[in-house]
């Protein structure tokens, strides 16, 4: 190869390049673009680079589409560092915080004098706007840190994360705040990196920032954005560190998408659970009792009542044994079982109690474990499997508290499982297919699994992760579920399968969980007796199928739009009497309903006819049945749906039949 050529290879195919070609050149002879739109950045030998990065002879490189998910990170991203250019220069008092691209969008921190305004959020949307039409060009420069603490002296917070860098190893806030930034400061780094922002015609500095890119080529190549709101947020997620300002907005591909996102936002504020809660009266969040301490009504009772109920009834056909466990315990429990070491930052405070230190329980596992080990096990009873409605508390932060999907008070459909090595593998794919069948049971039907495996950092032996992880993919290939292997996402004692369903309008929520725990079991050191008389240590896997029900709780009413399947239904059957007479007449159906286990009322209010009729269809109330003078005289009613169909006429027989039938089927009408 002459020495001013080089040798690339680009989708598996060999090319030969000029020197100096850069990544965007390549592709742009070679690859103009592909089914996720067009290049905006390259994978060379696997690292993401900007599309200016200079190539070296024997580069693998692949282009990355800005609809791909390594795309819309940096397109959301670069809108990120937009929208601080924007900030500053319009407040230049601005202090820098960090802005990483999240899931469909982005945001950035600010320190500033005073909060945002909205008026404020329009004029820096319309500065952005100029930004982004000027297509000033972004530039990666490495610097030292010396040269870093000289361009950002200004920059407080910069500042601080430069400090950070190859220094004492991060708490879990720091690796919050800096590993998803985008800023290039990482523990062990060899180089700091700042990007410039440069005006199109001079090639002069507009604007600069500490980050780790790769960015879009230019400005210009931001094709839709636009701000979402604004609020507090603690400086790397320590209430013990100032509060910031932080503007979140949310960047597309195209118009359309971008459209389409907004108008799927404007769909789920519809169906935001809180304000069905409220509408429906399900459940509410007193002030006196506490923030992310829900109360159920007795209409939201009867729901959560249902699903309990079902869940009890295939949990007790499964071979499951239901426990009990106290709310609260002695502070050795949770030292012997590790959750003060690994999570005292998140639990409620000790209460101290005749000179023991009591704390409310985050988990019920160690519970478990203590039932396992007040007796002698053998391996004849197992796999024993343990289940429990167990509510435990978690003190979460309150800027992340969120209704019933994110409470600090939760019970967890609880289950653990103690088997054997060798019944390891089979365990897993009976859960996982009982997991599923489960939650199809409840409405969901799109599934796709994650599989977290050994981390860097991790304790026990490998054999054991490595039969784990086999057992835990045996199991996800058996049940056919699409799924990806997170490599390295682990928690540092287990691997685990993620189950996440899609709901009716598309997104993504993260239910079910299977973890198989090596660690537990050696704690507490419990033991089952084998076949040859020796003591062997069981396995232990941690299943909760629903997360927990309060937020499955939510999740369905958002699924649902507060319309449950007439089996879920706190009320399934509303009676509406055309006139006072008639009410004796609907009392009567009732009673019929109630003998089959329907949840039914009659509307006895002094509401005419037709105010009844749309009460219970904002109540979503699945079936609704319509009686006068001809319907008493046939023993008949007017059969009605929340859908607004009605039949006329139908004999109440009939009527019982199709009721009763539609909720024994679990159907959504």
């Amino acid at each position: 190869m002459p020495a001013d050529k080089l040798r690339i290879t680009l989708a598996g195919s060999e090319h030969v390049a000029e020197q100096g070609t850069t990544a965007g050149q390549l592709l742009a002879d070679r690859e103009p673009g592909g089914p996720g739109g067009k290049a905006v950045a390259a994978r060379v030998n696997g690292e993401l680079r900007d599309l200016s990065h200079r190539l070296a002879d024997g580069d693998r490189v692949e282009p990355v589409t800005i609809g791909s998910p390594d795309g819309l990170n940096i397109l959301r991203h670069s809108t990120a560092h937009v929208l601080a250019q924007a900030v500053q220069d319009l407040f230049p008092q601005a202090k820098l915080g960090i802005g990483p691209p999240i899931e469909n969008g982005f945001y950035y921190d600010f320190d500033v004098p005073q909060a945002f305004a909205p008026d404020d959020l329009k004029a820096i949307e319309q500065k952005m706007r100029q930004i982004v039409r000027q297509g000033q060009r972004f530039r990666r420069r490495v610097v030292s840190d010396d040269d870093a603490r000289l361009e950002l002296a200004g920059e407080p917070y910069k500042l601080e994360l430069i400090g950070l860098k190859g220094g004492a190893a991060p708490s879990a806030a720091d690796d919050a705040a800096l590993g998803d930034s985008g800023e290039s400061v990482e523990v062990g780094g060899t180089e700091l990196t700042i990007y410039d922002n440069l005006d199109p015609a001079t090639d002069d500095v507009r604007w600069k920032d500490l980050c780790r890119g790769p960015h879009l080529p230019t400005t210009r190549d931001i094709p839709a954005f636009t701000l979402m709101r604004s609020g507090g947020a603690y400086w790397r997620g320590s209430e013990k560190n100032p509060q910031l300002q932080r503007i979140y907005g949310t960047a597309w591909p195209s118009r359309d998408q971008q459209d389409d996102y907004l108008k799927l936002l404007v769909e789920a504020e519809k169906r935001d659970h809180r304000k069905l809660g409220a509408e429906l009266d399900l459940f509410s969040f007193p002030t006196e009792i506490g923030s992310g301490l829900p109360v159920f009504h007795p209409k939201g009772g009867l729901v959560r009542k249902a699903l309990e109920d079902y869940s009890r009834q295939r949990h007790e056909q499964s071979g499951y044994q239901f426990v009990y466990t106290p709310h609260i315990t002695k502070s050795e429990l949770f030292e012997t079982s590790g959750h003060l070491e690994w999570y005292a930052d998140g639990m409620y405070p000790p209460m101290e109690l005749e000179g023991a230190r009591y704390y409310p329980k985050p988990m019920n596992c160690p519970m478990h474990i203590l039932i396992y080990a007040s007796r002698g096990r053998s391996y004849r009873e197992l796999p024993l499997r343990l289940f429990e409605f167990g509510t435990v508390y978690r003190f979460e932060k309150s800027g992340v508290v969120h209704g019933l999907t994110r409470a600090r008070g939760f019970t967890q459909d609880d289950a653990h499982i103690f088997c054997t090595p060798d019944q390891l593998q089979d365990e897993l794919a009976s859960l996982l297919d009982f997991v599923v069948g489960l939650l199809r049971d409840y409405g969901l039907t799109e599934f796709e699994a994650e599989l977290s495996t050994r981390p860097e950092k991790f304790v026990g032996e490998i054999a054991e992760w490595d039969k784990a992880e086999a057992a835990l993919k045996h199991a996800l290939d058996k049940s056919g579920l699409p799924y990806v292997i997170a490599a390295g996402e682990g928690a540092f004692y287990a691997p685990k399968i993620d189950v996440h369903v899609k709901d009716a309008i598309g997104r993504r929520w993260q239910l079910s969980t299977l973890q198989v725990d090596f660690q537990e079991p050696g704690r507490f050191g419990i033991e089952y007796q084998a076949p040859d008389g020796t003591r062997q240590r069981p396995y232990m896997i941690h299943r909760a199928l629903f997360g927990s029900i309060e937020r499955f709780f939510g999740i369905l009413l958002e699924h649902f739009a507060g319309a449950f399947p007439p089996w879920l239904a706190p009320v399934q059957v509303v009676g509406i009497p055309i006139a006072d007479q008639h009410v004796g007449y609907l009392e009567q159906v009732a009673t019929r309903l109630r003998e089959h286990g329907i949840r039914v009322e009659v509307d006895t209010s002094d509401d005419r006819m037709q105010k009844k009729i749309r009460t219970a269809q904002r109540q979503k109330v699945p079936f609704m049945l319509l009686a006068g003078d001809d319907d008493v005289a046939a023993d008949a009613v007017s059969f009605r749906y929340r859908s607004g169909e009605q039949k006329n006429g139908v004999p109440v027989a009939d009527a019982i039949a199709e009721i009763t039938g539609a909720v024994a089927s679990r159907i959504q009408v």
